[in-house]
């Protein structure tokens, strides 16, 4: 469950997010709206990345701020360039690396890499170098260090981007898959059919809140 609660931010005087109240609890979700409509920022307060300067974000209960550790702890991320969050020389050392709080020894920091990269797409990738990996491979390797932690919401912020059409259907399809609540944003319309639910924002309001045919029939009317 993630909740809103008359959430809105502001950079000085300009508004970005505007009283945004929302109760999230179907599996697969996405936030859709022009360059600049807030969706970005709506996503990155559910970790803490960004600190509403109004309201509150809850995951299960926990205040985003206030409860930030223990936040994201349940909330993985992952962004727009994986180049962003690649750290390490290899994919395996870099998904290890995500295990580095854990307590766990190298042995199994390393098996548990190899076996989340296996079961992404990745098998056989732990020792290739991790910059080498083509666009679509980044960015499930950042998907796998992410889910890696074992969290209960994956936040993707437009994680196609850079992907070719077929790379972003195959990411798609992935995250469909998964058990963690996923929330999307995106400009890929056409990826959104079998999401349970889609929110439109504008000018930091959401304009529309539905099942994905009726709330992107409502952004096309809108930015036409």
């Amino acid at each position: 469950m993630i909740e809103f609660d008359g959430v809105g931010h502001s950079y000085g005087e300009h508004t970005v997010l505007d009283r945004i109240d929302l109760r999230l609890e179907e599996k697969r979700v996405a936030f859709v709206g022009a360059n600049g409509s807030g969706k970005s920022t709506l996503a990155r307060t559910i970790n803490g990345l960004v600190r509403p300067t109004r309201g509150r974000v809850l995951v299960d209960g926990l205040d985003a701020v206030r409860d930030g550790k223990r936040v994201r702890s349940r909330v993985g991320f992952v962004f727009t360039n994986p180049d962003s969050q690649i750290v390490m020389p290899t994919a395996g050392e870099d998904v290890a690396f995500s295990l580095r709080g854990k307590g766990l020894s190298k042995q199994e920091r390393q098996r548990r890499a190899e076996a989340a990269l296996a079961e992404h797409g990745l098998e056989g990738y732990a020792q290739h170098p991790a910059q080498q990996l083509s666009g679509g491979q980044k960015q499930l390797l950042a998907l796998c260090a992410m889910l890696v932690l074992e969290p209960d919401v994956l936040v993707c912020d437009e994680p196609t981007t850079l992907l070719d059409l077929r790379n972003k259907r195959l990411f798609v399809e992935r995250l469909q898959r998964l058990e963690q609540q996923v929330v999307l944003v995106t400009h890929d319309l056409e990826l959104l059919e079998n999401f349970d639910r889609v929110v439109v924002l504008d000018q930091g309001r959401v304009v529309a809140d539905d099942e994905p045919s009726a709330a992107l029939h409502h952004y096309r009317e809108l930015v036409t």
